[in-house]
């Protein structure tokens, strides 16, 4: 499912799926883009932010349009404890390849990859992010 911010509206609660990740996405060259997220941020359980919530950034590849600064992004995932990713969906090989990984990190969180948690996931992607 997709919104363009939170909270989601209360009138479908009861129709509504389980939630096993949230992908927040930002678009490097809006502003607004991360103002909204940073605004959505507000509406989602602590207990989330342990490996189920990531960050896309999309429209890496144009550095010369960018109104964030990377770092401003990397600091966010930093402090909600949660995974960034990078990509320039203009590229089928890479919207196909972040396709991929976000649907390997749902299965993750979904709990359908035995030997895997979210938490233990997350923690790997950080220290995967740290090297």
């Amino acid at each position: 499912h997709i919104a363009t911010s939170l909270p989601l509206p209360s009138e479908r609660d009861r129709l509504r799926p389980r939630i096993d990740l949230i992908v927040f996405m930002i678009d490097i060259k809006s502003k607004c883009s991360l103002k909204n997220v940073e605004a959505s941020l507000a509406y989602v359980d602590g207990s989330f932010f342990l490996g189920k919530v990531c960050f896309l950034v999309t429209g890496v590849g144009r550095v010369n349009c960018c109104s964030i600064e990377i770092n401003a992004i990397s600091k966010l995932g930093e402090a909600y404890c949660s995974p960034v990713l990078f990509c320039e969906l203009e590229l089928e090989g890479v919207r196909l390849a972040t396709a991929q990984r976000l649907l390997r990190m749902l299965q993750i969180c979904a709990g359908l990859v035995p030997g895997f948690s979210a938490l233990s996931f997350s923690l790997l992607m950080r220290h995967s992010a740290d090297d």
